[in-house]
């Protein structure tokens, strides 16, 4: 199994036991759902209820949680247009810091694909729910939570090289 962690504050971000997309070589589109938990209680990982079906009622003490901000706690948080890109510029300096270090080819290719993607981001910016690690460090990465095509199916945007994989 592998994890995926922050190299910039080491906080688990995601793992490979969830569906993961590359894209442009540059973000990981991890796919997630809703699962059910009930304090001190076993977790349904089932999938979420069909358009067409009421939803299920939740029983006593239970609640809502999407699997990836469940399992890995990430912590939700809050941006404004102007704040999310200033909190990017800093990030992407200091990827691109690490990078140089351990793997210095990669930093044009990921200052094209960031820019580019980035772009991308802000042109849709108001789709956006954000999400950091568990230590809420300001400087980690910020995971971008936003949904699919069809409006239901939810998907975390991670930048790929601002994570490292851990083999367990």
């Amino acid at each position: 199994m592998l994890l995926y962690s922050d190299i910039l504050t080491d906080d688990e971000m995601f793992s490979d036991a969830f569906p993961i997309k590359e894209v442009d070589d540059i973000v990981y589109e991890v796919d997630c759902q809703l699962i059910t938990v009930k304090a001190g209680a076993d977790v349904d990982i089932g999938a979420n209820p069909s358009a067409e079906e009421q939803e299920d009622a939740l029983e006593e003490g239970a609640t809502q949680v999407n699997n990836v901000v469940h399992s890995f706690r990430l912590q939700s948080t809050t941006f404004d247009k102007k704040s999310f890109l200033t909190y990017l510029k800093g990030y992407m300096k200091a990827v691109k810091a690490k990078l140089a270090e351990g793997k210095p080819d990669r930093v044009d290719q990921f200052e094209k694909g960031a820019a580019t993607y980035a772009k991308k981001i802000i042109a849709n910016f108001k789709d956006y729910e954000f999400y950091i690690g568990e230590s809420m460090n300001p400087d980690g990465m910020v995971a971008l939570l936003n949904y699919r095509e069809d409006g239901i199916t939810p998907y975390f945007t991670f930048w790929k090289d601002g994570l490292k994989e851990v083999k367990l």
